[in-house]
């Protein structure tokens, strides 16, 4: 167990919040300062949870930079829903759009989109187990697309965009989810980011969605009035009830990486977790990892044995040490440890000599 108590949860989602940020909830759980209620209780119309929800957006906006040409919205639905809304949205001219395809949620989210325009896949690296991240530049895609769409951290397969496409006049778009405020990113260069809160950001229930101004206006006049990003921004996020506990989550999360330096701070933590364990991983053939070394996510770590059963006994007897949800997705076994922001350095050392212990009992 850790210093705190508490397991080492490596789920991919929900997953761990700073310990800070769920002490800061907890003290004020009952009494929102001094106003007698639970943010759980309270009027999204009050002056006070519009204070909650005004400073979250600055905050977010001061740690990634946010140029003010651009919205932020936080919205239900999780990312599944920005597969539908983003065509439903962005497809405004040719109704044409093109998909990188690296994991699962890129392909749901290509085939999502296909309902609504003529969507084509520019690269794919699935014929190769989604081993690596394909190298698209502005000649890849239709001079006339709409936008072009990536996933940028694959939690499932545990690959990184480690470069930008270049996608010229084009909007490119990102789910960021699995990444989001792991690094910087030059927000200027996307058309539209976002993030489902429960891996970085909160517990599940909002998602972050940053949107160039020139990009709304556009959905089809059939378009359910909540599927239309226009109504969001025109109303600040608050067209209907959001989903305000999980905003205030968020607003404590970003308070904390302010006070830690932000997320340059953050970065720099991350790629050391990252590092340590994927030069053990490197330093033995007994467990392997079938991701490109340029590829690589510094959230979500996958690895075998190579046998099914050994991989079950590892996650279970991890378990035993205090060491959770290192399961690997349902669609592909074997082991997975997603190390998001709130992933103490300790977690991952503790991992790393449960896994030495482990291959010496096992080889």
């Amino acid at each position: 167990m850790s210093k705190y108590d508490r397991v080492y949860n490596f789920s991919a989602g929900p997953s761990m919040l700073p310990v800070p940020v769920l002490e800061k909830a907890r003290d004020e759980l009952l009494n929102y300062h001094g106003t007698g209620e639970s943010v759980m209780e309270m009027s999204h119309r009050s002056a006070e949870y519009q204070e909650i929800i005004d400073r979250a957006e600055a905050d977010l906006r001061d740690l990634l930079k946010i140029p003010d040409n651009y919205k932020v919205l936080f919205l239900q639905g999780g990312g599944t829903l920005q597969f539908s809304m983003v065509p439903m949205n962005l497809l405004r001219k040719s109704k044409k759009a093109d998909y990188i395809i690296t994991g699962n949620w890129a392909k749901k989210a290509y085939e999502e989109a296909t309902k609504f325009g003529d969507i084509r896949i520019a690269a794919t690296s699935e014929p190769d187990h989604y081993s690596y991240i394909p190298k698209c530049g502005r000649d890849d895609f239709r001079e006339d697309a709409d936008y072009v769409y990536i996933c940028y951290n694959n939690t499932i397969y545990g690959s990184h965009f480690n470069y930008i496409p270049d996608t010229g006049d084009i909007p490119l778009v990102a789910d960021m989810s699995s990444s989001f405020l792991s690094e910087e990113v030059d927000v200027s260069k996307f058309g539209l980011i976002y993030a489902g809160a429960q891996k970085n950001v909160a517990p599940a229930g909002v998602t972050i969605v940053i949107v160039r101004e020139d990009l709304l206006g556009f959905a089809d006049e059939k378009t359910p009035i909540y599927l239309d990003y226009a109504t969001h921004a025109k109303k600040g996020s608050m067209y209907n009830t959001p989903p305000c506990f999980t905003i205030y989550m968020a607003g404590l999360v970003f308070q904390y990486l302010k006070s830690i330096g932000g997320v340059k701070a953050i970065h720099e933590i991350d790629v050391k977790k990252a590092g340590k364990l994927y030069d053990y991983l490197d330093s033995t053939d007994f467990y392997r990892t079938g991701i490109e070394p340029e590829d690589r996510s510094l959230m979500n770590v996958t690895f075998v044995t190579g046998n099914p059963e050994l991989d079950a006994k590892f996650v279970a007897e991890a378990k035993e040490q205090g060491m959770i949800n290192l399961k690997g997705h349902r669609s592909v076994g074997g082991i997975r440890a997603s190390i998001f922001n709130a992933m103490p350095p300790e977690g991952v050392d503790k991992l790393i000599e449960f896994m030495k212990q482990f291959e010496a009992k096992n080889r």
